[in-house]
């Protein structure tokens, strides 16, 4: 986009062959045919065929495809219906969230309001908007949304409401002024942009951009080329299905080649293999982590944090970095007195009391205050209403700091405004930086006026002080500049008053007033967000405050929460390169005054450090960085459709506090999965090593002694009963000081469990290797060793998955403590007794065990829990 910002009118008029009179309609049409509509165009069109199919593409997929495609080709048609339907459903799953994610463009377009007030030929004229062209001459008044960029050529009083693109949280002052080159967008106060709003004043403004060429056209046009990566829990997934795969290949391949080495039966020596590949292949994974998301997207929930991207949940407990917008997540969104000078003395407000060195002062008996809050109440456009005890303001958010001050402090604008109606009002003005309201109080005529603190002391002649009028002397003015510049080195945004009585028959002019003093006021932090940023700390993880206001306001407000590190304006950030950004990147934690390109930028250079990055935002100036963090955090109060369309995660209450509790059930959620993934390890690949044992043994001693310990329906049995619902309900243990510890840096799900993984697939392949070992000496019937083995095997493994909820012994837990676990070992109890005592067992090649068996197997059942246990508390000494 050129530098219209830096050209004079002239010269734009120039450039599109336009003038103060408007284009002519054959410059209109060829504008038409040269720039094209104003709108947002989609340069890549959704392809919904290509988002599903895009599902599949993962390593872990790819097994189980290939497992459902070998089940159903050698008979095992429900393992293959029951595996198709988890791949599908996974599948549905991340299509419906990515084509949801992907409409954040169509919200752009709906930006652009249709009609248009533009002058051609020297006629005004409405048009809808996507007829304006480069070169048109719009006419905007307070109210209206802008349409396209625009160059001021005309304005008075304007103010806009540009804090959907920049951040700003105040509205901004516009007029006609040559800048200089490189000015940042929140400080071209001679454009007007697209999306934004006229809040105040007129203006008459030349168009310079259109659709695709707007700065909202050039987010739009950058947000389709942004690629979704993957999550932090998709990539170790990917790793840990290789890892898992090339185990299995050898497994398979190693029965095989033995079993065609001693002649076994080919056909039963694949389906063994079958079998066994399945029972090691993780089937049930996606299941967990489904029901895992969707348990833990409830759970957050509750915490005013929504979940649009299911893998946002662990991706949330992954961050290492929070990058937190300031202006109602960090902060209250409401402007609020903080300090009021007045009678040479500064005065602290705290809730609804006001203070001079800790003691309480009553307003009404301190004449100079008291005449400080009414002017700041009758010179005053807000309003205020009451709902439920609580007062919602209506108007500018300064002056509604102004009339909730007044109530605190017991003084009600309505009741005052009534004693003293208005007579006249001297509006506010950007050059004279001041307003003023003429009241009758039934005696004479009172002008009450606020402003610019140097403006009010320059129109001043008196001061109240001390219950009298003083003159105000030249030396007096510049030292009550200085308490005003005290305050605003607070970063208090600082406001004048004063006032003057008036003869009923004199005409009311602003001058000569008698100075009152000053009141300063800030968006303050929210009380809950010190704690919270502490929590962060604790746990390693690190906040940056990314703002499109003040360095000196982001940095008190930093100070107060407990952010600390450099600062960084938008300006200096420009005319820092990648490289020495990088380098200092890790010792700034205050960002102010930034642009939407350069909050992109932030992202990219802390994801190409290996930090994993939640960013907040809630107007078109943040979806860049949204869509392109690992976490995008949409506010829900505040946040526009494309923020939260382009989001990961929305909340509800835009509060801070609410992602470090998102950031809890995250990292719950992770260490869940872990719990799963060991769990499930262990005890399925002592299957695959009691099978390749046995055919080992068969291998030099003859198979038939050295029968196979389980048939490969038993094996699914065991898949079946243990894989299922008790893992599954591991999802529901409770939280374990997660916040105690440094973000994860793990590549694959294995990363950290190994050795328990070794330990205890060492352990259940003994406990099943002993049991086989015992009844091949002197057993009587293969049935019946195989019953036994089965029968151990799953009451070992139900009772196993108790030791694997907690690094930490379940004598301080309690060993029940997880009522959905209780419920699911039952249950799976109960089918597996459903199958030892009922005909099915046929079908199985099992048979009724007696109470000689039970007695028998029963300290192999109980031996892994024992034995875990007993090494968490030596362990722990």
């Amino acid at each position: 986009m050129n530098n219209f910002y830096s050209k004079t009118k002239e010269e734009i008029f120039r450039e599109f062959n336009s003038s103060a009179n408007g284009l002519n309609q054959k410059e209109v049409d060829f504008k038409q045919e040269k720039y094209g509509k104003n709108v947002i165009k989609q340069i890549h069109k959704l392809r919904p065929l290509k988002i599903f199919f895009e599902q599949f593409n993962s390593f872990l997929i790819y097994i189980l495809i290939i497992a459902a495609g070998v089940s159903f080709f050698i008979g095992h048609s429900t393992d293959g219906f029951v595996i198709s339907a988890i791949v599908l459903l996974n599948a549905f799953i991340g299509f419906f969230q990515q084509l949801k994610a992907e409409k954040a463009i169509v919200n752009l377009r709906k930006l652009i309001i249709p009609i248009s007030k533009v002058i051609r030929k020297n006629k005004l004229m409405e048009i809808n908007s996507e007829d304006l062209v480069p070169g048109d001459i719009i006419i905007l008044e307070a109210g209206d949304k802008i349409n396209a960029d625009c160059r001021i050529i005309e304005s008075e009083n304007l103010q806009t409401n540009e804090a959907i693109l920049t951040g700003e949280s105040l509205p901004v002052d516009k007029w006609d002024i040559l800048l200089k080159d490189s000015t940042i967008i929140s400080r071209q106060s001679n454009m007007l942009f697209a999306g934004t709003q006229i809040v105040r004043g007129n203006s008459k403004a030349i168009v310079v951009a259109t659709g695709i060429n707007t700065v909202f056209g050039n987010l739009a046009e950058t947000l389709q080329e942004i690629e979704i990566t993957k999550t932090p829990m998709q990539k170790r997934l990917d790793n840990f299905s290789k890892q898992i795969g090339f185990i299995i290949l050898f497994a398979v391949s190693a029965i095989i080649l033995m079993g065609f080495m001693k002649e076994f039966d080919t056909l039963n020596m694949f389906m063994i293999a079958v079998a066994l590949a399945v029972s090691a292949i993780p089937e049930g994974l996606p299941a967990v982590l489904a029901v895992s998301f969707a348990i833990s997207s409830l759970l957050m929930s509750k915490q005013n944090v929504i979940i649009r991207r299911l893998p946002a949940v662990e991706s949330l407990g992954s961050v290492t970095i929070i990058c937190s917008d300031k202006t109602g997540t960090i902060t209250e969104e409401k402007m609020e007195i903080r300090e009021i000078f007045a009678n040479n003395n500064f005065y602290i407000k705290n809730g609804k009391e006001i203070f001079l060195k800790d003691k309480k002062i009553d307003i009404e008996k301190n004449k100079e205050l008291y005449q400080l809050i009414k002017t700041s109440l009758l010179c005053n456009n807000a309003r205020f209403e009451e709902n439920n005890g609580e007062y919602e303001v209506i108007g500018d958010p300064t002056e509604g700091a102004l009339v909730l001050a007044g109530l605190d402090l017991g003084l009600n604008k309505k009741l005052l405004i009534d004693k003293e109606p208005s007579i006249q009002r001297f509006e506010f003005d950007s050059k004279k930086k001041m307003m003023s309201i003429l009241r009758d109080n039934g005696r004479n005529k009172v002008l009450y006026s606020k402003g610019a603190p140097e403006k009010i002391l320059q129109i001043s002649s008196f001061e109240l002080v001390n219950g009298q009028i003083k003159e105000l002397t030249l030396k007096r003015r510049k030292e009550l500049l200085n308490s005003s510049r005290k305050l605003e080195k607070d970063a208090l945004r600082v406001l004048a008053f004063g006032y003057k009585n008036i003869p009923v028959k004199s005409k009311a002019k602003e001058g000569n007033l008698i100075f009152l003093g000053f009141a300063g006021m800030i968006d303050p932090p929210r009380k809950e967000v010190k704690n919270a940023i502490q929590e962060c700390k604790n746990a390693g993880i690190k906040v940056k405050m990314i703002t499109g206001d003040s360095a000196l306001t982001a940095k008190a407000i930093a100070k107060e929460i407990g952010i600390e590190g450099e600062i960084i304006s938008g300006e200096e950030l420009e005319e820092m390169n990648d490289m020495t950004l990088t380098n200092r990147i890790d010792n700034i934690s205050i960002f102010a005054r930034i642009t939407p390109s350069q909050k992109l930028r932030i992202t990219k250079i802390l994801q190409q450090k290996g930090e994993v990055v939640a960013m907040t935002g809630d107007g078109v100036n943040d979806v860049l960085a949204l869509k392109s963090a690992d976490v995008g955090i949409a506010m829900g109060k505040r946040g526009t459709d494309i923020a939260r369309d382009a989001s990961d995660i929305v909340l509800v209450n835009d509060n801070f506090a609410s992602i470090v509790e998102g950031v809890k059930q995250g990292r719950k959620t992770y260490d869940n999965i872990k719990k799963f993934t060991k769990y499930f390890l262990a005890v399925n690949f002592s299957e695959i090593f009691l099978i390749l044992f046995a055919l080992i043994m068969g291998l030099f001693y003859g198979p038939e002694k050295w029968f196979l310990p389980l048939l490969p329906l038993q094996i699914l049995w065991i898949n079946l009963i243990t894989d299922s619902l008790p893992a599954l309900a591991l999802v529901f243990e409770k939280e374990e000081n997660v916040m105690n510890t440094p973000p994860r840096k793990e590549k694959s799900l294995l990363d950290g469990i190994w050795k328990f993984v070794i330990l205890a697939g060492i352990l259940t392949f003994a406990i099943k290797l002993a049991i086989y070992l015992i009844e091949v000496s002197n057993t009587l019937s293969i049935d019946r060793t195989r019953t036994l083995i089965l029968t151990t095997a799953i009451f070992f493994e139900l009772f196993f998955v108790y030791s694997c909820r907690t690094e930490s012994s379940l004598l301080k837990n309690g060993i029940f403590s997880n009522k959905w676990l209780n419920y699911a070992v039952l249950i799976s109890i109960i089918l597996h007794l459903i199958l030892l005592y009922s005909p099915l067992g046929i079908i199985f090649g099992v048979i009724p065990l007696t109470i000689k068996d039970w007695l028998f197997i029963l300290p192999f059942v109980v031996s892994g829990l024992v034995i875990f246990e007993i090494g968490k508390l030596i362990k722990k000494k």
